[in-house]
């Protein structure tokens, strides 16, 4: 046995011949088996980053089930989740059409091949443009909130339900006051800014002052005593009147009086969330919702291009003439890989 590996040239081994292949794999699929690891890495990577940072600012993290809480065509209704539940389904239905189209493949079954890819086609459409409208939600905003002087927000209340109310919900709006967003065109020093909010601060400290219903939530979280950090957060609390200290995990809710203090230091109205600011909470939640989905978003819309191409040479017949339907269950692959990546992603910005 020595002898005849001693004898065989390099070209004998390394040839990729048919009896050659590890594990009875072709080059094309070993090849895309070697990118799914690498890739995998990288959203371990990304992941990981994600999870540390929660950790670290886990008492002023934002509640998922308060942020994707949006749902089509009902307007105001509290949905927590059921359209990212929807999202997940879609992508894990068309995951399963594409294990149809491998297997049509494998029997030579060029029309049901087309079948199941045009239908995994649409799942992914259906996908990324649901993507596209949660990201629009999440960049809109739903309720708005007050930026303080240390970067932190405050959100509005009703004292007596805790239940969130929007700034459009109390304060007037005042049509009289219109002033141009400066562009590169026509602003100072040729400097762009950020949409106008709707609202000044003013206009909502104001329209506070005249809703004795109201209160505010501070970003931090009410501590649980068995949390490690609990005496430092009790600290910081000492010297509020918190109204509902004992709904754990809930955000902080202070007394009106409290609410006046914070409202006096108080310098942006925040209306949705973007690279810098976030209505919800805090902004490396954003950046970091925006960064891994988005390349999650891009892996998936690369993969609609993908299997468009190898739907459009199936219809020709290129894999008929080419007696196997390899091709498919190579992209197939790649799917299956994205959809297992998104599982992982809504488990982190979602469940947990």
């Amino acid at each position: 046995m020595a002898t005849a590996v001693t004898n065989a040239t390099t070209e004998d081994l390394w040839s990729g011949g048919e009896g050659n292949r590890p594990f009875a794999a072709s080059y094309g699929k070993m090849m895309m088996w070697f990118f799914i690891f690498s890739d995998a890495l990288t959203f371990s990577g990304f992941l990981a980053s994600y999870g540390f940072v929660r950790y670290k600012f886990m008492d002023v993290w934002p509640i998922p089930d308060e942020v994707f809480n949006h749902f089509p065509f009902l307007h105001g209704v509290e949905a927590p989740m059921y359209y990212v539940a929807l999202m997940t389904f879609i992508l894990i239905f068309s995951s399963v059409t594409m294990v149809l189209a491998v297997d049509a493949g494998r029997y030579m079954d060029r029309k049901k091949v087309i079948v199941y890819m045009a239908l995994t086609i649409v799942g992914g459409l259906m996908f990324i443009g649901s993507q596209a409208w949660e990201w629009k939600n999440f960049i809109k905003g739903s309720h708005g909130a007050l930026l303080l002087d240390d970067n932190r927000i405050i959100q509005f209340v009703v004292k007596k339900t805790g239940h969130r109310v929007a700034l459009h919900d109390f304060v007037p709006a005042d049509h009289e006051r219109e002033r141009v967003q400066h562009t590169r065109h026509n602003g100072l020093w040729f400097q762009e800014e950020g949409s106008i909010p709707d609202f000044s601060v003013e206009e909502v400290v104001n329209a506070f002052h005249q809703h004795p219903e109201l209160t505010i939530r501070l970003q931090k979280i009410v501590p649980d005593s068995k949390d490690p950090n609990y005496a430092r957060d009790r600290d910081y609390l000492k010297g509020l009147h918190v109204l509902n200290k004992d709904a754990i995990g809930e955000k902080v809710i202070v007394s009106r009086a409290d609410a006046e203090m914070y409202l006096s230091r108080a310098t942006a109205v925040v209306e949705g969330a973007n690279l810098k600011v976030n209505e919800y909470g805090s902004v490396l939640f954003a950046d970091l919702f925006f960064f891994i989905t988005g390349f999650h978003g891009f892996h998936v819309l690369s993969g609609i291009i993908i299997n468009i191409v190898i739907f459009f040479n199936v219809i020709i017949g290129t894999y008929e003439k080419r007696g196997h339907y390899e091709m498919v269950e190579k992209v197939g692959l790649y799917w299956h890989f994205v959809d297992l990546v998104w599982v992982f992603v809504f488990t982190f910005f979602y469940l947990v």
